[in-house]
C-alpha cells in the first residue's frame, strides 16, 4: 500500500505543479490566434535563424569532423592491417560534413523564412 500512496502522491505533486505553472496564452482583444502565431514568429524568426547559424551548425560541424578524421584513421590502420581501404564510411561523414558546413548558405531559401 505505501508503493500505491507513493505514486498516488507523485502524480498529485506533478499535475499541481502543472496547473500551477501552466499558463493561458490568449490573442489580443480580437481573438486572433493565427495573427500572434504569425507576429512571434515575425520577431523570435531572426534570432533562431542567428543562433542556429552561429551555434547549432557550428556543433554539428565539430562532430561531424571528429567522427570523419577518426573514422578516417580508423579506415587507414585497417588499410594496413587487411590491405584493403574502406571508403564508404568516410565519404559519408565527408558528403555529411560539406553539407552541413554549406547549409546556412541555402537552408533558409529551402525552408522559406
Amino acid at each position: 500500500m505505501k508503493k500505491y500512496g507513493r505514486i498516488l502522491c507523485a502524480l498529485c505533486l506533478v499535475f499541481t505543479l502543472c496547473c500551477v505553472f501552466s499558463t493561458s496564452a490568449l490573442a489580443a482583444g480580437t481573438g486572433d490566434v493565427a495573427g500572434a502565431i504569425e507576429s512571434t514568429w515575425g520577431d523570435a524568426s531572426t534570432q533562431i535563424k542567428q543562433v542556429v547559424n552561429n551555434v547549432v551548425f557550428p556543433v554539428i560541424d565539430l562532430i561531424l569532423a571528429v567522427f570523419f578524421f577518426a573514422k578516417l584513421g580508423m579506415a587507414y590502420f585497417d588499410y594496413r592491417k587487411h590491405g584493403q581501404f574502406e571508403w564508404t564510411a568516410p565519404a559519408i561523414l565527408f558528403a555529411c560534413l560539406l553539407f552541413t558546413l554549406t547549409a546556412p548558405l541555402y537552408i533558409w531559401t529551402v525552408i522559406g523564412i
